[in-house]
């Protein structure tokens, strides 16, 4: 492993190990899932860099944590600006590394900047506060303090996103944070490390390390007790195995896992616009966000209208080149995706359910907008998180039984529900069992750093975003005075 001053390519391709950018004895490929084309080699590290990096996150935190909150602040918010003037090459390498259009990208790009605005400004406000004691002579006083270096490992479907939504919280609490990015889409991560870099965040307090198999890494910064927090985004299989991991050390975890997300159309809905709702939530990215919609359950009285009109609005969505901007569909990320999505169909289909519109592969890693109807229990579709641009139309009868449709499932990240009716909406938010519930709103998260995010049951354990995500980062410490 060698440091070396500049790079020759148009990404940096390097670990951003500390406080440097480092080459490593392997590297491999990222590609661009809409034309297959290779972007570039990038650094793939493994229990060394592991090694190195869980030092340097030691080394720095003392100093770091010791720098005042306002200083802390500082940084990120010239962080902040770094990255909204870099909007288009950031959204240019999330769309060529991943698939997202270039519409979206560029949105998550102010949606990863909000989340580093946000934390600028907590960072300087983190206190603690006095509590009465039980004694004349004794004071209490509480204190919040940064739990310690961090380890986020972030998935590919929000390569910037992701990112600052772990990352800001923690350095903005005074933790130093190493990132293992999704293998599929590292560059944008390490785009972002450039701009910390740049920013004067100090050597060691964020490092990358891109890795194709996670586990060495991964291996290496759960066994290290100094470690004291794992944040990870991804699979309930996955986030189990490292839940369990994390516990040999007993570190503090956040996890957001798999979702099942249901939307609820209730017979008194405006079917125009719960489509046009139901369609934004379904289709961004393809379909590849952990709180789109998965399961739509309709009312049997609105199911014929609502069906043809969301029908419509998914034949009419342009699929193509990401980077164009009318394009609203992009590729599935790799074939693994791509496979899921045309398994889940053919099992749909073969279990009797109707293709309003899609049902196809397009070539290379492109799926047609699909709408399935006559969908029911025991289906893939509506059991599984298809992660994929597949709208599945199942009906209920009454409130009662919409609740139970939507409930039954071991998920609980997001849920939706469309309705005139103020009770019902209080009813059914309430009843739903579910971390995130947009009643009339399939975008519920937009935009909103301050806004819990997070789910139950096997969708995960922990918030991101607001003061629950800055608490996800300290520790709380009583000090007891005796006054003599």
């Amino acid at each position: 492993m060698t440091t070396t001053p500049r790079r020759e390519t148009p990404y940096e391709t390097r670990a951003f190990l500390d406080g440097g950018w480092r080459e490593t004895r392997r590297t491999y490929t990222v590609t661009n899932p809409a034309t297959g084309v290779a972007l570039a080699e990038v650094a793939d590290c493994g229990a060394e860099e592991g090694r190195v990096a869980a030092d340097a996150a030691v080394a720095a935190f003392a100093g770091w944590k010791a720098t005042p909150g306002h200083e802390r602040g500082r940084i990120l918010r010239r962080w902040n600006d770094l990255i909204l003037a870099r909007t288009d090459d950031l959204a240019r390498t999330m769309t060529l590394e991943m698939g997202k259009p270039i519409v979206e990208t560029r949105g998550e790009v102010k949606y990863a900047a909000s989340f580093v605005e946000y934390y600028a400004e907590a960072a300087g406000r983190i206190g603690g506060e006095m509590l009465p004691a039980p004694f004349p002579h004794k004071r209490f006083l509480v204190r919040h303090e940064p739990v310690g270096p961090a380890y986020g490992i972030t998935p590919w479907n929000f390569p910037a996103g992701m990112v600052t939504r772990k990352a800001a919280p923690a350095l903005a609490a005074g933790c130093t944070f190493i990132l293992k990015p999704a293998e599929q889409s590292p560059l944008t991560a390490l785009l972002l490390a450039e701009l910390w870099e740049q920013a004067g965040g100090p050597p060691g307090t964020l490092q990358v390390l891109p890795a194709l198999d996670p586990v060495p890494v991964s291996e290496v910064l759960l066994e290290d007790p100094r470690i004291r927090k794992l944040t990870f985004t991804g699979s309930t299989e996955v986030g189990r195995m490292l839940y369990a991991r994390a516990a040999r050390t007993l570190k503090r975890v956040s996890l957001e896992l798999g979702g099942n997300a249901p939307f609820l159309v209730f017979e008194d809905a405006d079917v125009e616009l719960a489509a046009r709702e139901v369609a934004t939530s379904k289709f961004r990215n393809a379909g590849q966000t952990c709180i789109c919609t998965n399961r739509i359950l309709v009312d049997e009285g609105v199911r014929a209208s609502f069906t043809e009109a969301f029908a419509d609005i998914a034949a009419s969505l342009k699929v193509g080149d990401p980077l164009a901007e009318d394009t609203r569909i992009g590729p599935l990320v790799d074939g693994q995706g791509l496979a899921k999505v045309k398994a889940f169909v053919e099992d749909a289909i073969g279990r009797g359910a109707k293709v309003v519109t899609g049902g196809k592969a397009l070539g290379g890693l492109f799926f047609a907008p699909t709408v399935l109807s006559g969908v029911t229990p025991g289906m893939r579709v509506l059991e599984e998180e298809t992660f994929g641009p597949v709208a599945p139309i199942a009906p209920f009868r009454d409130e009662a039984a919409a609740i139970a449709l939507a409930n039954a499932t071991s998920y609980g990240l997001a849920a939706y529900l469309w309705t005139r009716d103020l009770s019902r909406a209080m009813r059914v938010a309430e009843a739903l069992e579910y971390g995130i519930v947009g009643v009339n709103d399939g975008l519920p998260t937009a935009m909103a750093p301050q806004a819990p995010f997070g789910g139950m049951k096997d969708s995960g354990l922990g918030r991101e975003g607001g003061r629950w995500g800055l608490e996800e980062y300290l520790e709380v410490k009583l000090v007891s005075i005796g006054l003599g």
